[in-house]
């Protein structure tokens, strides 16, 4: 799976658990930091733990593969890190607060949602 798939594989898990905005942004062009980032919010603290741990356990059945995670304790952003692709699920409160759709609107949005 390479990562254009892995992000819209995310992105369309994160769906299907009801997480809000989902965005895949292409930053491979801009950073070095990943070729992707998914961003989503979850409706509350619970939500977003639940999305982060639907998240792992499905992609890790699907690719084998494990995230770095970070922000586990906080469950207001928690970051799962794929390498080419990061996911960062949010409260709402804190994806306003921190505004990363704002901050790489450089980068590319993709259609996660066409084949």
């Amino acid at each position: 799976m390479n990562s254009l798939e892995l992000a819209k594989r995310a992105a369309a898990l994160l769906d299907e658990k009801k997480a809000m905005r989902i965005n895949v942004i292409q930053i491979e062009e801009i950073s070095t930091l990943a070729d992707f980032f998914v961003i989503a919010h979850g409706t509350s603290n619970v939500h977003v733990r639940s999305l982060t741990d639907e998240l792992e356990e499905k992609l890790k059945e699907e690719t084998g593969l494990s995230p770095r995670i970070e922000g586990h304790r906080s469950n207001s952003w928690i970051l799962l890190d794929y390498g080419s692709v990061v996911v960062h699920i949010f409260t709402g409160e804190a994806r306003e607060f921190y505004d990363l759709d704002r901050l790489w609107a450089d980068g590319k949005k993709i259609d996660w949602q066409e084949n």
